[in-house]
């Protein structure tokens, strides 16, 4: 007899979205111990959800994702059918400085300081890719 309670493993969805909660975390400098005590679990406990140790419950992810202030979408992005541009997006969420760099830009109301701030970033990173092809 096979036992129907027997706990479900940790799969690659479940490391995705703890590598995405890392990455916003560390972003905005919240600690794994403060994350943990806003949701009401140890740090210890954070980092096993990060590392995608440990399965995250739907209402666990909701706290996650409210106390980081980002929509739990956030935690999702490009999953499931996404073509290779939108396949590419969540790899960046990896990098903690993109995640502070779309946080604060993101935190900036007026839309001529935006689109100035866009603009920029744009020229700069053409800039890097004309040099590295000229290199």
């Amino acid at each position: 007899m096979t036992s129907t309670n027997a706990p479900k493993l940790a799969t690659e969805a479940d490391r995705e979205i703890g590598s995405r909660i890392a990455a916003v975390r560390a972003a905005q400098g919240l600690s794994q111990t403060a994350l943990g005590h806003a949701i009401g679990v140890s740090f210890q406990q954070v980092q096993k959800y990060e590392k995608g140790r440990n399965r995250i419950g739907a209402s666990r992810l909701q706290r996650i994702a409210d106390q980081l202030k980002v929509p739990v979408e956030t935690f999702f992005a490009g999953s499931q059918g996404a073509d290779d541009r939108e396949a590419v997006v969540p790899a960046f969420f990896n990098d903690p400085k993109v995640v502070e760099l779309v946080l604060a830009f993101t935190g900036i109301a007026d839309e001529t300081t935006r689109d100035s701030i866009f603009s920029i970033v744009k020229a700069a990173a053409t800039i890097q890719r004309k040099r590295a092809g000229q290199a």
